[in-house]
């Protein structure tokens, strides 16, 4: 590449970063339309989206997950597809299935692949908890390799392809937990919480009168994959590299990088998908504000989201009332400086 070409690419793509930074804001302004508060979830979303990764949402039911999600869908001009989630859903439900037609000019009777609903840009899994493992190991290959099988042929899902997948609480009657296997497949877990009282009043009076909010449709298909491909061109500097990785490891017990609160608490901590997912989530947080290096302070701000879902606690934990994110919190304490 020619000193020309390349300037000439650098401003091409630093022309195209300041535009992720508008699509970022823009999207932030038409979602509040309909979504009081949650500022910190609809920032996970966003960063998923840029990083093309999926998205886990915990909370229990009646906080607007599903509107949450729905209202970003129609914020994209993509093609979008909901699942519930019920007991007696079968995998071929999800991926689709082959029916007998008959040609009528031949008589003769051939099959034909319907697609299921997993066909589409963005999939809604609701209550992804509430079918057996079995439904939900239909989502694995789709997630990780963006193709299925099907009656042995193998099917490509058009890009850009994301997962959106709402889960109650595992307490709750009527819920299978997913697998770890499947939780690693999602970039993100955002945790929602109730609202504050002046959220609450503010969702009371918009839920209660005439709806009339119209949600301008922000980013393309195309240019959303043109975006994504921007973030992967985001540099990374290799002492940001080594400290996604430090933070990685030093969730898995018995390393010489485990942190003294993973030591304790820990049985099984994240995969080297949470150093991918680190650095990943680093660049797109950057990107969605218009900065071309990601920092330390955008892998410190994506780490909980990423390791949470990726650690497991031992029984001591629970009999001390730890929960994961009290671990993690910790654990960014104790490695969250970085020289």
């Amino acid at each position: 590449m020619t000193p020309t070409t390349q300037t000439v690419s650098q401003e091409k793509e630093l022309k195209l970063l300041e535009r992720g930074a508008i699509v970022a804001e823009n999207l932030r302004h038409e979602i509040a339309k309909k979504i009081v508060g949650q500022e910190e979830v609809v920032e996970g979303m966003l960063t998923a989206l840029l990083a093309n990764g999926h998205v886990l949402l915990v909370g229990v039911p009646g906080l607007a997950k599903t509107l949450l999600i729905s209202t970003l869908s129609e914020a994209l001009d993509l093609n979008f597809s909901r699942i519930q989630f019920t007991p007696d859903l079968m995998p071929t439900d999800i991926t689709g299935t082959e029916v007998i037609e008959e040609d009528r000019s031949t008589g003769r009777r051939v099959f034909r692949f319907v697609r299921g609903p997993i066909f589409a840009n963005i999939v809604l899994a609701d209550e992804i908890n509430r079918t057996p493992p079995k439904t939900q190991a239909a989502l694995l290959q789709a997630m990780q390799e963006r193709e299925v099988t099907a009656v042995g042929n193998t099917y490509n899902l058009d890009a850009p392809f994301f997962v959106l997948a709402t889960q109650n609480p595992i307490e709750q009657e009527g819920t299978y937990p997913l697998p770890e296997a499947q939780l690693d497949r999602f970039m993100l877990e955002l945790p929602i919480g109730y609202p504050s009282k002046n959220e609450e009043e503010e969702i009371a009076m918009k839920t209660t009168g005439e709806d009339d909010q119209y949600i301008q449709p922000i980013v393309s298909s195309n240019e959303l994959i043109e975006l994504q491909h921007l973030v992967r061109k985001v540099p990374a500097p290799p002492s940001l590299v080594s400290f996604a990785v430090h933070l990685a490891r030093s969730t898995r017990p018995g390393l010489e990088e485990t942190a003294s609160v993973a030591q304790r608490y820990v049985s099984w901590g994240s995969g080297p998908r949470a150093s991918q997912y680190l650095i990943l989530g680093a660049k797109a947080r950057a990107a969605s504000r218009g900065d071309p290096i990601p920092s330390y302070d955008d892998v410190r701000a994506v780490a909980p989201t990423v390791l949470a879902h990726r650690i497991v606690l031992n029984f001591e934990a629970e009999a001390d009332g730890r929960k994961t994110r009290d671990v993690i919190a910790e654990l960014l304490d104790e490695k969250g400086e970085w020289r």
